[in-house]
């Protein structure tokens, strides 16, 4: 039986407070590193950011995804030094985690998969940070490429978690020229080649006023006939991500101008009959 009286509390606090102490330093020690680790790679994809054989897009892929494992391996430190301080071997930890290794072989292929998926999607270089792609039936802008998740940012702000596994097909529309289409409806008794021929000045004008367009814009001709129009079709190329800006650009220039031109755009129209209540009642007693 333990005689409290002669217990040693002073011992005891001192212990304690020595532990206390040590795993403060760990932790202070931890964010120190953290941060000091973070302003090194801010650094490091900053310089690499301005050269010229590296993308800006692609820099912040390999800094996000530098920055998980920076953050992966301060943990397993972190725990290795509680570990240390609580008196508890560091081979308990290691012998855990073969255990955990050992559990993701056997019932968590998904999680390898996701690894080695995304392993290929940053070594084929398929996408990269502030590319606009469409995956599945999801597209937005990428904001973060890992080993186990992509992180895309929907046009109406949703940020989409995808894990790696899921990704079979990969649309990128940030490589290269984009293709700006324009479709616009002309009334049948419009003269056509009129039409086209003020359509082409319009487009000849935004050419020489818009520096984002690389070739074009120019009418292609009579893209279909429709049930009350004849529509002709304006195609351009544009810089990357500038394609929807120049799109709308265009239907308004070509708007003012068919307005000037008197060339009419058709839109449906409704008859609206109303019927006299007096003159149906009427109509109704001759009956």
């Amino acid at each position: 039986m333990v005689n409290f009286k002669t217990f040693d509390w002073e011992g005891l606090l001192i212990d304690a407070g020595v532990k206390a102490l040590e795993i403060i330093g760990i932790l202070i020690a931890f964010v120190i590193v953290k941060k000091i680790g973070s302003k090194v790679l801010d650094r490091t994809f900053l310089n690499i950011s301005k050269r010229k054989n590296i993308s800006e897009g692609r820099a912040l892929t390999l800094h996000k995804l530098a920055e998980n494992i920076l953050s992966y391996s301060l943990i397993f430190i972190l725990a290795a030094s509680l570990f240390n301080a609580f008196g508890l071997p560091v081979a308990s930890l290691i012998a855990g985690a073969g255990v955990v290794g050992l559990a993701i072989g056997f019932g968590a292929q998904g999680l390898v998969s996701d690894v080695v998926t995304g392993f290929f999607l940053l070594l084929e270089k398929q996408l990269d940070v502030n590319d606009y792609v469409t995956i599945g039936n999801i597209d937005g802008v990428v904001e973060a490429v890992g080993l186990r998740t992509t992180q895309l940012r929907s046009f109406d702000g949703t940020l989409n978690f995808i894990p790696n596994r899921d990704i079979l097909t990969v649309r990128n529309h940030s490589r290269g020229s984009m293709r700006a289409l324009v479709d616009i409806g002309i009334a049948y008794d419009e003269d056509i080649d009129h039409a086209i021929e003020v359509t082409q000045a319009v487009c000849d004008q935004m050419a020489a006023e818009n520096p984002v367009i690389v070739e074009g814009p120019n009418v292609i001709g009579v893209q279909a006939l429709g049930a009350s129009d004849v529509v002709l079709r304006v195609i351009a190329k544009t810089e990357n991500g500038e394609q929807w800006a120049v799109e709308r650009d265009i239907r308004k220039a070509i708007k003012a101008a068919f307005d000037e031109n008197g060339i009419e755009i058709p839109y449906p129209h409704q008859v609206m009959v109303h019927k006299n209540e007096q003159n149906l009642g009427k109509s109704r007693g001759n009956e």
